[in-house]
């Protein structure tokens, strides 16, 4: 009878892609996954070092978690516990102290050994030498697709740009990027396997230098994509994280002559101020950002945009603030991820003494996220009598109602055969609602 494996993933798509590739490891030493803790052998906190009191919602969770742990021993049956993620790298010997019934700590680089970790802490025989520098050439070769047909591939990991308000290169290391031939293979077995749009992930993943498949040389993001485009039956190419400094010129000419490549790229600016970007360590200006922007559109017309903004950084003043909704004003934007600035403990901006009061950022946030919204609603708007090709994800709420994905990450409702799952459709859009589109099928894939 086969073990029983709960995973709660917290944070970003890189966690979700690393908590799969947890499960596919531990399927192979006879884990199912399970919907709950409660009947689970061994439950997986795949945390996020990110946000605001990150690490003080998984020891919540690690509280209400021991008391399953007390109660399943009652009943003679055993529970482990393993935290992975950042949280683990960061704060690993203070969880040891504050949970020592957790049965193993492993960071993002490492949990290509939470099997022989997990044996060691039952009292089995374990060999403690591990060779294996890469988690990567560690892992099950094959993987698991949805029927959704989407697929996330991690291509790079580690970030060298220390931006002083992120915990990133401290948690996920430096900069490394997996050899070209590596990716091609596993992006072979995910379309072998049913994938029809893949995301490749990274923590500043424009900044891909692989090893080419041949050797003699490395290779960027821009000629790996245009390698991945050749792969008979994938459809779709997306990539997130990116950073501006690493928008080279090959990659902004991807995007005009890769038709897999999809006309929507995530690029954080984080502000419109030259002081607080400064500040912050980004290694560009705002007009920077603007002079990109208007290189990719010229390559490619009906590009959107979403980004990342921060407001409340340490000494933003009132006209830093309007400098960050001019520059939104100007660029235009499909969607935006907005908050408000949290110390992370260890990077520098948590050090200043110069910070805005909550009621301010509060403000601030508020008065960005409506400009936001209202663009995003522009945006959708101007979809309207458009014929979109759709990748359908998922069953919609209502009977015979599919849900799929627009080229521009927006969720689109329509009338369809539950056959349409994983497949393209041509679909004419009708109708905005607040955050989604709907239209009929014109033609089924």
């Amino acid at each position: 009878m086969p073990k029983k494996l709960f995973i709660k993933t917290y944070g970003c798509q890189m966690n979700v892609y690393d908590s799969a590739r947890m499960a596919e490891l531990l399927a192979g030493r006879g884990y199912a996954a399970t919907a709950t803790p409660d009947d689970a052998d061994l439950v997986i906190l795949n945390t996020c070092h990110i946000r605001e009191k990150a690490a003080e919602k998984v020891y919540s969770e690690l509280g209400r978690l021991r008391h399953l742990k007390r109660a399943r021993a009652a009943a003679g049956q055993v529970m482990q516990i393993a935290v992975a993620g950042c949280v683990a790298q960061a704060e690993g010997e203070e969880l040891r102290r504050r949970a020592p019934f957790v049965a193993a700590v492993v960071g993002p680089q490492v949990y290509h050994r939470l099997p022989d970790l997990l044996d060691a802490a039952a009292g089995t025989h374990v060999d403690t030498e591990f060779p294996v520098t890469s988690k990567f050439d560690a892992l099950p070769t094959e993987r698991q697709v949805g029927a959704d047909g989407t697929a996330f591939l991690t291509v790079q990991e580690g970030c060298d740009k220390f931006c002083s308000f992120c915990v990133v290169p401290y948690t996920r290391g430096a900069e490394q990027s997996r050899p070209a031939a590596a990716v091609l293979a596993e992006a072979a077995r995910l379309v072998g396997a049913g994938a029809r749009e893949i995301t490749l992930l990274g923590q500043n993943v424009n900044a891909y230098s692989g090893e080419a498949p041949a050797g003699g040389g490395r290779w960027s993001l821009a000629r790996l994509i245009r390698a991945l485009a050749e792969i008979a039956g994938l459809w779709r190419l997306r990539y997130t994280t990116s950073h501006p400094r690493d928008m080279a010129a090959d990659l902004i000419a991807a995007h005009g002559e890769v038709p897999a490549l999809m006309p929507f790229l995530h690029l954080p600016v984080q502000s419109g101020s030259d002081t607080v970007l400064a500040a912050m360590n980004r290694g560009h200006t705002a007009a920077d950002y603007r002079r990109l922007v208007d290189r990719l559109r010229h390559r490619r017309g009906d590009l959107a945009l979403s980004s990342d903004f921060i407001v409340g950084f340490p000494g933003e003043s009132e006209a830093d603030f309007q400098a960050t909704l001019a520059l939104v004003a100007e660029i235009g934007f499909a969607q935006a991820y907005t908050f408000k600035y949290s110390p992370r403990p260890g990077t520098p901006a948590a050090e200043r003494a110069d910070a805005v009061p909550e009621a301010l950022k509060a403000a601030r946030l508020a008065a960005l996220q409506s400009v936001i919204d209202q663009q995003q609603r522009r945006f959708n708007a101007s979809c309207v009598g458009a014929t979109l090709p759709v990748l359908f994800t998922r069953a919609g709420r209502r009977p015979g109602q599919m849900v799929g994905r627009s080229p521009y990450m927006q969720a689109v409702h329509v009338v369809a055969p539950t056959t349409a799952l994983g497949r393209i459709g041509q679909v004419r859009i009708g109708a905005v609602g607040a955050t989604s589109l709907a239209g009929h099928l014109e033609e089924a894939a």
